[in-house]
């Protein structure tokens, strides 16, 4: 289906919204600019985005984690989001809402991207580690919407995980069903860890875990993110309260995504807009690779437009059925492909 053409009234509307941004960018940069050359500001060093305002940044130095600061962005600066590492300078007048100023991006060593209204990838979180999948016995989980997760972040780069959260609502009538979902994914590589925050079960495993680097919470609405969230960072719903009386003043208030610390080490970034985080507009060959099962077997087919489905030749049917593959893997290949085909 072709893309629906846009009316010159929604041309010009999205023309001058983008206008309004540029100005905004271009006044602040003078802003920043001004800081500069009145001196207020310290010596160089590196930081961490905490959040991302616009056309701020709240920025954490790496050295010292009690150095918070709102800051400008130099003119020219590479677009930031949370979890980028900066070059930046820190006001050191002492003057109450004095403003340091972000000189650079450091490089990224991983984007977590999802598309914006028009369709267009946006880069909403970096320097990601891992993207832990949550799932749960209610709502029922689909090994489709699962795959999906998986694909999606094998696309990016980034590890995923497996959480089955609400392990306390398990009882004799979701048993099987939740055994013989999960039962492929430890083979592949993907981990499972079981956990209840009402009972605190498997919630130490899941901090030793995310340890390590930076993780966010992905899957469907009702699963218990928050949950997880409140109980791995009791403090997490105050922080936000006291952000927005210290550092919210005036317009631009909405944040994209947060960044906590975890109380065991590692960091934590939450947003609604990355827990509805899944699959996008990818090639075929993008979603075959996707599965990491099938990827010996890409390229593989005796004809390059094999449909994988009743071709003479084809490696991947060849490896169904010898066992490499599973038949659910397949079919929920063969359903995100299609529902790829009608949504393009």
């Amino acid at each position: 289906m072709s893309k629906r053409k846009l009316s010159r009234r929604q041309l010009w509307r999205i023309d001058k919204i983008q206008q309004e941004r540029e100005e905004r960018a271009r006044r602040s940069a003078q802003r920043a600019e001004g800081a500069l050359q009145e001196g207020h500001l310290g010596t160089e060093r590196t930081g961490l985005v905490i959040a991302n305002y616009g056309t701020q940044v709240l920025v954490e130095a790496s050295d010292d984690r009690t150095l918070r600061q709102r800051c400008h962005l130099r003119a020219n600066i590479d677009p930031l989001v949370t979890g980028d590492r900066v070059a930046w300078r820190p006001a050191v007048d002492g003057a109450a809402g004095s403003l340091g100023v972000v000189g650079a991006r450091l490089q990224r060593h991983s984007e977590l991207q999802r598309p914006d209204r028009y369709g267009d990838l946006k880069t909403v979180a970096a320097n990601i580690d891992r993207i832990a999948i949550v799932i749960a016995p209610r709502p029922q989980p689909f090994a489709n919407a699962i795959d999906r997760y998986l694909v999606a972040a094998e696309a990016t780069g980034i590890k995923p995980i497996l959480l089955l959260n609400k392990i306390d609502l398990i009882d004799h009538q979701n048993r099987e069903a939740l055994a013989e979902i999960l039962q492929p994914y430890p083979q592949l590589g993907y981990p499972v860890i079981r956990l209840s925050t009402k009972t605190g079960e498997g919630l130490p495993q899941l901090l030793r875990t995310l340890a390590q680097g930076t993780s966010v919470f992905v899957g469907q609405s009702g699963v218990g993110k928050s949950s997880l969230v409140n109980a791995l960072l009791p403090d997490a719903g105050a922080r936000i309260g006291a952000l927005s009386q210290a550092t919210l003043k005036g317009t631009h208030t909405t944040t994209a995504a947060e960044l906590f610390h975890l109380p065991g080490g590692g960091d934590l970034i939450d947003s609604p807009g990355i827990r509805e985080f899944g699959l996008w507009h990818m090639s075929e060959q993008s979603l075959l690779e996707g599965f990491v099962e099938f990827r010996p077997y890409v390229g593989r087919c005796r004809f390059r437009d094999c449909r994988h489905q009743d071709e003479p030749g084809c490696a991947i049917a060849e490896a169904l059925q010898r066992g490499a593959i599973s038949q659910r893997r397949m079919n929920s290949f063969l359903h995100l492909r299609n529902s790829l085909q009608r949504q393009n």
